[in-house]
């Protein structure tokens, strides 16, 4: 107060931050039909086989074959990483495979963070040692309860989302939003004005935890979760639970069955009045299907004479849920509880939880959404129950953890999808939509530390010059609409040779990478040459951080990780052929990158040092890649039991059938390491003699 500023309570600002979270969702819709529009990219199909030993190949084949055109496959669960926002902006938008989903989703339910102030590291398990990483800024914005600027920005962060929820749910769907008591109050005022007040249908309190003592305070012990409709139309099924004690609410027997009696007296006076036999009131049915329950035997008459109707337990579903939900919470616990039980996420939510939500506004077939996926508990059950799925998340291990679960789940083939062109899209966010990629090299080239070269030498305002160890340095930023590959690194020493008199070494900063980088590199052997990976979080670390200069020196340009395989094997044996595909190295380049205190880097070090292969947390095999799609149709991972009983290693040979084919095959092998690192490697196997 003494420096005379005002600061507008949480309250006041809310409408505000609603409006502006509804305009900023409206730019979005107005740009779905736009040429630049938010789209998807496949970067893997999963055809799940757990057992690698006895998987059916051919029949995975032919599933295969009719995943491989998309125009004639009628849905296909989806898996998407990267920023919901934009994940939403692409399904709203569709493409040429995949029409929009504007009024097509069933149900969507959210377990978005809190707002808690919480700060969740991830674990990172290897033989004989445990890691603690932070997770990257990006990620970060995923899990990690922690928003600079409050309450504030968490709500003009969530507003817009809700609003495209809406847009995605069909009429008939609804939307259950999970909260606790941090903001769980503020949402809800901006969900009645999205949804509309008229719309809400319950708040939900579930009990999520043992008794525990809070400091000062009574128990926490649940979470809510506001529940919403569309519009009137609202599928609905019901939700229904065992009773608690069977015996004791059907405690009654007659010839058809165990019974409870249930009052026939109507509340609030508002019934038919009539006597039966002797008691004169206002009843719940009429004198005439009074009588029909008499004739059929369906009443029941206390001591004192009072008539009840008899509710059996066969002809009953279940005790109708209410709004309060306190026989789920010890189903699997969350926190440690949750982590014992294979759920390995901070804040996994039971399958029980999820089974009710979805077996209640759902039927077979219909389509769940969840945007804040997490731990894959929404997938999974939505696959167990029959219904389609799509679930994104923004945290690599996050999507990490899903598809291993779902694979290890045995469910149908399914789609692992990225935003396209991720950078340009967070830019756009970041700087508005009339920037453009020489903008953004600029912004690159600042951060490493590099002038940018003439405009007449830099058309394309992609080159800097640098001093780096005393040697002239040319640096080159690639575009984020390419893959960088062996091309762009010819054309980089091309000109580290002859622009402007020649250059003692080029650095190549690149955003995406083609499969094949690593051998690119290593078979230029050049000395000169340096490949570096621009910061995906690079964008969202420039807005949360406000402008270049308050980022300068606080980004980290990581080297390349590369996979090495031996050669693989390749055998007929009638109308069959063996492949035996084996894992030679894996070479974590810039460990130090890598968001680790000195200690934890130390550990990592002498892990990788012994035992490289140790470091990969999932890897699968295309046995036919065509140079777009990778088609997972082998893959095994750490915790697959069903290959060896080692849950902190994979196996590193893989042997399988596949249908002979005439020619070479084009094998490609995909690695995912512990920090969400990911790796390829293709090789030409040239068809065995007869």
């Amino acid at each position: 107060m003494g420096n005379g500023r005002v600061t507008n309570s949480l309250l006041e600002q809310l409408p505000e931050i609603v409006r502006e979270g509804r305009k900023q969702a409206e730019k979005i819709l107005e740009s779905l039909e736009g040429r630049h529009r938010v789209s998807l990219q496949t970067r893997e199909w999963v055809l799940p086989s757990k057992d690698t030993r006895d998987s059916d190949w051919i029949a995975a084949a032919n599933r295969q074959a009719h995943l491989g055109d998309e125009g004639t496959a009628d849905w296909t669960n989806r898996l998407i990483y990267g920023d919901n926002l934009l994940a939403m902006a692409a399904l709203l938008a569709g493409d040429e495979h995949t029409p929009s989903l504007r009024g097509k989703v069933d149900l969507i339910y959210i377990d978005p963070p809190f707002d808690s102030k919480a700060d969740y590291r991830t674990k990172v398990s290897l033989p004989g040692v445990e890691l603690e990483q932070r997770p990257t800024v990006i990620e970060q914005f995923a899990y990690s309860d922690t928003w600079s600027d409050g309450t504030a920005s968490y709500l003009a962060m969530i507003t817009p989302r809700l609003v495209l929820m809406r847009e995605l749910l069909a009429d008939t769907g609804s939307i259950y939003v999970h909260l606790d008591w941090h903001v769980g109050h503020y949402v809800k005022l901006a969900l009645d004005d999205i949804f509309g007040k008229d719309n809400f249908r319950n708040e939900i309190v579930w009990r999520s935890a043992n008794a525990h003592n809070d400091a000062g305070a009574y128990g926490r012990i649940h979470s809510t979760i506001l529940f919403y409709r569309k519009t009137e139309s609202m599928a609905w099924y019901g939700s229904y639970a065992q009773y608690e004690d069977v015996d004791k609410t059907f405690k009654h027997r007659d010839e058809r069955g165990r019974y409870q009696d249930v009052d026939l007296t109507a509340p609030g006076g508002r019934g038919p009045e009539y006597d039966w036999h002797g008691v004169t009131r206002r009843w719940l049915v009429t004198r005439e299907n009074m009588e029909q329950l008499e004739c059929e035997g369906r009443l029941h008459y206390s001591s004192s004479g009072l008539v009840r109707r008899k509710h059996y337990e066969h002809e009953t579903k279940g005790r109708a849920v209410q709004s309060i939900w306190n026989d789920l919470w010890n189903d699997v616990g969350t926190g440690a509880e949750g982590r014992a039980a294979g759920y390995e996420y901070e804040t996994a939510k039971p399958p029980s939880l999820l089974e009710r939500i979805i077996e209640a506004s759902t039927a077979e077939g219909d389509l769940v959404a969840d945007f804040n996926g997490g731990s894959g508990t929404t997938a999974a059950v939505a696959e167990k129950l029959g219904r389609r799925w799509i679930t994104t998340d923004l945290g690599k291990p996050a999507c990490m953890i899903m598809r291993k679960r779902l694979i290890d789940q045995g469910a149908k083939p399914f789609l692992y999808q990225a935003i396209g062109d991720y950078q340009v899209e967070a830019a756009k966010s970041s700087l508005g939509r009339s920037f453009r990629v020489g903008d953004l090299s600029g912004i690159v080239l600042s951060l490493y530390g590099a002038l940018p070269l003439q405009p007449e030498d830099n058309p394309l305002r992609n080159l800097g010059a640098v001093v780096y160890g005393g040697k002239k340095t040319l640096v080159l930023v690639d575009s984020p609409n390419k893959l960088t590959g062996d091309a762009t690194l010819r054309k980089a020493i091309a000109q580290r040779d002859h622009l402007l008199g020649g250059w003692d070494r080029v650095v190549v900063l690149g955003w995406n990478f083609e499969p094949s980088i690593g051998q690119s590199i290593t078979a230029l052997n050049d000395p000169r040459l340096e490949v570096l990976v621009i910061p995906p979080d690079l964008l969202d670390r420039l807005r949360k951080k406000g402008g270049i200069e308050k980022l300068r020196g606080q980004v980290r340009f990581s080297s390349l990780q590369y996979l090495t395989i031996k050669p693989v094997r390749r055998t007929r044996s009638g109308e069959e052929e063996t492949l035996q595909v084996t894992l030679d190295n894996y070479v974590l380049l810039s460990p130090e990158a890598i968001n680790l205190d000195e200690n934890n880097r130390k550990k990592l070090l002498k892990v990788a040092n012994a035992e490289p292969l140790a470091l990969i947390e999932y890897w699968a095999v295309d046995p036919d890649y065509d140079g777009q799609v990778f088609r997972s149709v082998w893959q095994d991972y750490r915790g697959n039991t069903a290959n060896d009983d080692d849950p902190l290693r994979v196996v590193t040979v893989a042997n399988f059938n596949v249908p002979c084919k005439v020619g070479e095959r084009r094998v490609c092998v995909r690695v995912v390491d512990v920090f969400g690192f990911e790796a390829e490697v293709v090789q030409l196997v040239a068809e065995p003699r007869a």
